[in-house]
């Protein structure tokens, strides 16, 4: 299936676009000739090193050309794509645009609603999909395919999942940010240098994530297991889980699940 077909990124040049351009470049070794990049420049920045991608400004040319398109822009600009691709596999990860709203703004039956993240380019994102009832084994087949090399990959059931993916794919990262800085101002506070404090935490999440991705054990199983074993991490889960933590979490996630909604609502 690899380099079978031809690929064209609508927003090919930006965060999201670039870093799944760049996974199927590195990662999946696709064939740079059957890969289509259309920004508003016509720049070539972050492709310099594949001088066999197509880059244009013309959407429509790129739609014509590709077997599949992939809308990587934001929802904002959604309405500006202009593009005619009723036979084509239309791929969409801009953040809350229904599947309805795809197909009215191309024409295609064939459409896939999905959600990824920058962490594409090193093969680490998570990129669930929903796709209408048109497509076909093949269709599927090509999905993998795009998605595979940035990481994981999984087809739901229910289109209204992907804004609790949506949710998920930008925050998480971003909580985990902030619950690492509040553990190296923890450090710092008692007098930790700063530097050090860092370092430390870097290393300490780095090490936690590598184990959670690899282990068998789920994410429940980790947290009994450390109770159980009634030490020093015991005592801090336990207070966390006296706390309000996961009450917290819930809310922070309703909202990032309401501002993918709204993103997708027409003016």
């Amino acid at each position: 299936m690899t380099g079978s077909f031809s690929i064209g990124i609508i927003g090919g040049s930006g965060m999201l676009g670039g870093a799944i351009a760049r996974a199927l470049l590195r990662q999946g070794d696709w064939p740079a000739s059957r890969l289509w990049i259309s920004n508003r420049s016509g720049s070539r920045a972050g492709f310099d090193d594949h001088p066999h991608v197509t880059v244009t400004t013309d959407n429509q040319q790129l739609a014509s050309a590709c077997d599949l398109i992939l809308l990587a822009v934001p929802p904002e600009h959604a309405d500006d794509l202009r593009i005619r691709a009723s036979d084509r596999l239309v791929v969409s990860v801009m953040a809350g645009i229904t599947v309805q709203r795809i197909t009215r703004l191309t024409g295609a039956a064939r459409v896939v609603r999905a959600m990824s993240s920058p962490a594409a380019e090193r093969g680490l994102a998570y990129s669930p999909w929903f796709g209408t009832a048109a497509l076909t084994a093949r269709d599927e087949a090509r999905v993998t395919a795009l998605f595979t090399p940035c990481g994981l990959t999984d087809r739901i059931a229910q289109e209204d999942q992907i804004d609790l993916f949506t949710a998920m794919t930008g925050p998480v990262p971003g909580f985990v940010a902030l619950f690492a800085q509040l553990v190296a101002g923890y450090a710092t506070q008692h007098g930790i240098p700063p530097p050090i404090a860092d370092r430390a935490v870097r290393q300490l999440f780095l090490g936690a994530g590598i184990i959670m991705a690899e282990d068998a054990k789920s994410p429940d199983e980790h947290v009994q297991e450390m109770i159980d074993y009634a030490g020093t991490t015991a005592a801090g889960l336990q207070s966390l889980q006296g706390s309000s933590i996961a009450q917290d979490l819930r809310a922070g996630l309703d909202a990032s699940v309401a501002r993918a909604r709204a993103l997708g609502e027409t003016d």
